[in-house]
């Protein structure tokens, strides 16, 4: 992670990242291929990975500045609305005439495990220039982070700025894109936080488990972040920092109704911790915290915690 000594202002992020409407519907069970399977209310809910992880991170004390992109259409002009509602700082997020505002259609099961097909629409369009349009903003972060709904120049670019600014860099790899695209971006990424098939993507592996997985950090910490932590679902997760040892975190125990979103939910809660200066042991475990809330409750952005719910998730455990 960064040497950087935040200043005694609010703890600020930045997150360059994707926009989505969500349409939900919850099934008994998720369709095979080529099969139809008669669910129940369709939902239609704000998310996005990058907006997902920036309504975490604010819900939970930081000041966020959010960068990309929707259509100039009813459900950008909705997603901005909900973003700014957050009292998120919206002046780099584009409106883009003529380009759909991306949309994820999701399908959720009964035991609260998902099918997601995105279609990015504007969230393509995020490129360096409108990175490089908030250098201001990033200089002055102690957070940035950038997932992989977006172009990975256009995140490489947000971590190559806020490398140069001292500015500590968390990177989501999801969804998991080529292990070449990546290698110039993970060089610049002082936390990475891939799930097991995330993890396993990047390295060639098949799925990557708690039994096998402290090979799995070493390769990936060779790859050039300085810290690794790999979620692991109700496992919990398994982090390293370089040093030839690894820490496994269990999982809050919660019934689950629905996982979307929780990997969002543990990066931008992972941000907020970091920002106001916790230590990464405690910052993992409030993300932790965070993202069990998060699956007890349907769709993306309505199923991220409180401050006061996380808090009270800790003081009982």
């Amino acid at each position: 992670m960064s040497s950087r000594v935040p200043d005694m202002k609010r703890p600020t992020v930045v997150i360059a990242g994707s926009a989505n409407m969500d349409i939900v519907v919850k099934t008994h069970r998720i369709p095979a291929a080529g099969e139809t399977v008669l669910g129940g209310t369709l939902y239609q809910l704000p998310g996005g990975k990058g907006a997902n992880q920036a309504v975490a991170a604010a819900r939970l004390g930081a000041r966020v500045i959010f960068i990309g992109c929707v259509g100039a259409d009813n459900f950008g002009k909705a997603l901005k609305a909900d973003l700014e509602s957050e009292g998120i700082d919206c002046t780099h997020l584009k409106e883009l005439p003529g380009i759909a505002t991306g949309v994820a259609l999701i399908a959720v099961d009964e035991q609260g495990q998902n099918s997601i097909l995105v279609a990015p629409g504007a969230n393509a369009q995020v490129s360096i220039a409108d990175v490089e349009g908030a250098a201001a903003e990033i200089q002055e972060a102690d957070i940035s982070v950038a997932q992989l709904e977006i172009p990975v120049a256009t995140a490489a670019r947000l971590f190559e700025l806020s490398k140069n600014a001292g500015v500590t860099t968390i990177l989501n790899p999801a969804p998991f894109q080529s292990a070449t695209e990546l290698a110039v971006l993970l060089k610049n990424t002082d936390i990475v936080t891939p799930n097991e098939h995330e993890a396993a993507g990047i390295l060639g592996l098949p799925p990557i488990t708690a039994d096998n997985c402290d090979s799995c950090l070493e390769a990936l910490l060779a790859t050039g972040p300085g810290t690794v932590i790999i979620t692991l679902g109700s496992e919990g997760c398994i982090s390293s920092c370089g040093d030839n040892t690894s820490q496994l975190h269990p999982a809050f125990k919660v019934t689950p109704a629905d996982t979307t979103a929780a990997g969002d939910c543990f990066t931008g809660a992972l941000a907020a911790a970091l920002s106001r200066g916790d230590s990464l042991h405690s910052a993992i475990r409030f993300a932790s915290a965070a993202s069990a809330i998060s699956v007890t409750r349907l769709g993306a952005q309505p199923s991220l915690p409180s401050l006061s719910e996380v808090t009270e998730l800790l003081a009982t455990h």
